[in-house]
């Protein structure tokens, strides 16, 4: 049997700023969303645009750096694994949900009119 491989990398810009919170054993988690632009010709020749909304979720130390530097329409690289979730809603009808969890992040930008994302002491260090 072959080996197994979930890797994947996405470049896009957050569409609302992280939100932060810790389990009851004090681990960070950081749920943001992020969207893909993709621009192509349609069948009429002309231009079409097409977004992507992808949910984000990191954890401990980069979930409290992602926290503390991005906010709405900053530009990242999220390297990290898909994870598909199956749940039962309130009406019995079986769910899925997939998300990508974020395993390491880098900063690409600022979003525009908003200057740097923050400042960071020689001392601070980042983890990624």
């Amino acid at each position: 049997m072959a080996a197994s491989f979930n890797r994947v990398i996405l470049i896009g810009n957050l569409t609302g700023d992280p939100d932060l919170q810790y389990t009851s054993k004090g681990t960070a988690r950081a749920k943001f969303s992020v969207a893909i632009n993709r621009k192509y010709k349609g069948s009429n020749g002309e231009q079409q645009d097409d977004v992507t909304f992808v949910p984000i979720t990191v954890w401990g130390r980069v979930a409290e750096v992602c926290a503390q530097y991005l906010v709405k329409g900053s530009s990242v690289m999220i390297e990290g694994r898909l994870r598909i979730t199956s749940f039962e809603n309130e009406d019995g009808e079986k769910r899925k949900y997939t998300e990508v969890v974020g395993e390491a992040i880098q900063f690409l930008g600022s979003p525009s009119g908003r200057g740097k994302l923050g400042e960071v002491d020689e001392e601070d260090e980042v983890p990624f």
